[in-house]
């Protein structure tokens, strides 16, 4: 399955909702280009939900840890939410779960960058 992602703005909250599998070659490059291009923006509080994402590979986690990386420095931050059992399952095994911040659902991931959530009716 091709990977896709989709931004939106939740405050000043940059959600990013990826799908498929994020893997060596564009998929992996995809991901820090697009982070690298939210940070260019001035976007520094960006939320990646990957609840749709299905595999993710030693490249996929490489990417996600220079976005990391490369947010911290310019005073962003990177936070991950809604994380399938086997993206979860890679964490772990690599232990980079004690790294990212990771909250179960969208509004914990929002509230954790010290942003309202929206109420709900």
């Amino acid at each position: 399955m091709k990977m896709t992602t989709s931004t939106r703005q939740v405050g000043r909250v940059t959600v990013v909702d990826i799908s498929g599998r994020i893997e060596h070659g564009q998929e992996s490059a995809a991901v820090r280009a697009l982070v690298c291009d939210l940070l260019r923006e001035g976007h520094t509080q960006i939320l990646l939900n990957l609840g749709d994402v299905n595999y993710i590979d030693s490249s996929g986690l490489g990417a996600l840890v220079s976005s990391f990386t490369n947010l911290r420095k310019q005073g962003g931050e990177l936070k991950l939410f809604n994380l399938t059992n086997k993206v979860r399952d890679v964490m772990q095994l690599t232990k980079l779960y004690t790294i990212f911040d990771i909250a179960n659902d969208e509004a914990a991931g929002v509230k954790s960058f010290g942003q309202p959530v929206a109420a709900t009716a």
